[in-house]
């Protein structure tokens, strides 16, 4: 089992002091988080992708090639990597060069992503997302797996006897996780590929998570990849602790309150209660985390958002420290329950012996 953090680099006040991060500070937080995830044992660093206001990742690469550098063992992966709006190409030449400056630790995550204009901002219509991202998938993952390619689709030009460099290391390409809250074209997907599937699961019931995650290892099963057991599957989730709960509820409370995608909608409460938000100690941040795998069977990534709405960075770090206090536990629950014939979440070591036996 892996667990990590993803951030999707909002630049928010902070409701209890008024105070905007600049632009740099922020970019700055998202590092020093990165490596601070390493030095609590988290095994993923993960960052989204954006290119509007409030938030700054818009070169994913950049920014995990600078980590990768200052890390010697985190997986480093994105959260998502918009496949709609940039080319195939770009993606296939910028993760195989972060491959190799990172000695094989690196996997994406494949999204749509949830901001419209994006789509014209790059040439694009948003009413064929799903054509655009199945479409452009099916180039890159031909891109990482044939020397010379010869390809004709209905969004880019055509390419005639192209070669992406750099080549994947040692011939592997990265691990792809497609990412998706609804839509059972990118679980689909998912599974023809015989990839992962990362289900977002901050903002939906478990009930809507089981269904998609359900889909997917049908699907997975279906194209010949294994028994639906064995599908690789992620989710994600959000915590905030303190010691006691309502230390931890008192604390969050403003920041959920004011936040932009919280504010004016249920209360922390009865999100708290409808979906995997979880604010309170560490015992339960464990226990509700160990019921994620009540309702999607065994899974191979735990990604927690710990970074967001305006929370300070010294925040997050004691976040942090507190999720490295419970790592030890969550990975031995884990391990304890796993069934007999679930897989481990594929790394590059694996899947460079994997195509080494074949």
């Amino acid at each position: 089992m892996q667990f990590g953090i993803f951030t999707v680099g909002d630049v928010t006040p902070d409701p209890t002091t008024g105070r905007t991060p600049t632009e740099r500070e922020r970019i700055k937080a998202m590092v020093a988080i990165a490596l601070k995830a390493e030095e609590i044992g988290l095994d993923v660093f993960a960052t989204g992708e954006h290119h509007n206001p409030p938030f700054v990742p818009s070169s994913p690469t950049t920014m995990l090639g600078y980590v990768a550098a200052r890390t010697e063992r985190l997986i480093l992966s994105t959260s998502t990597t918009l496949i709609t709006t940039n080319d195939p190409v770009k993606i296939a030449e910028d993760f195989a060069m972060l491959q190799h400056l990172a000695d094989g630790r690196v996997d994406l995550m494949l999204g749509r992503g949830n901001t419209p204009p994006v789509y014209p901002w790059f040439g694009q219509d948003i009413r064929q997302g799903i054509p655009l991202a199945v479409e452009n998938y099916a180039l890159l993952h031909e891109l990482w797996r044939s020397d010379v390619v010869d390809w004709q689709g209905r969004f880019r030009t055509p390419l005639e006897g192209f070669t992406s460099t750099p080549r994947p290391l040692d011939g592997v390409p990265p691990f792809v996780w497609h990412g998706s809250i609804r839509s059972p074209q990118i679980a689909e997907q998912a599974a023809f590929y015989g990839d992962g599937f990362f289900h977002n699961h901050i903002f939906w019931p478990p009930e809507h998570t089981e269904r998609m995650v359900s889909l997917y290892r049908e699907r997975f099963a279906h194209h010949g990849h294994g028994e639906p057991h064995q599908a690789i599957v992620g989710l994600g989730g959000q915590v905030f602790m303190r010691r006691n709960s309502q230390d931890a509820v008192r604390e969050f409370r403003p920041y959920f309150d004011h936040a932009p995608v919280y504010g004016g909608g249920p209360s922390l409460e009865d999100f708290s209660e409808q979906t995997p938000l979880t604010v309170g100690s560490p015992q339960q941040v464990i226990d509700r985390t160990l019921s994620f795998r009540d309702y999607v069977g065994d899974y191979q990534r735990q990604l927690f958002l710990v970074d967001h709405a305006g929370l300070p960075l010294a925040t997050v770090l004691e976040q942090l420290d507190l999720l490295g206090e419970i790592l030890p536990v969550l990975r031995k629950e884990f391990d304890a329950r796993r069934a007999p014939g679930v897989p481990d979440a594929p790394t590059h070591e694996s899947l460079r012996a994997a195509a080494t036996d074949s």
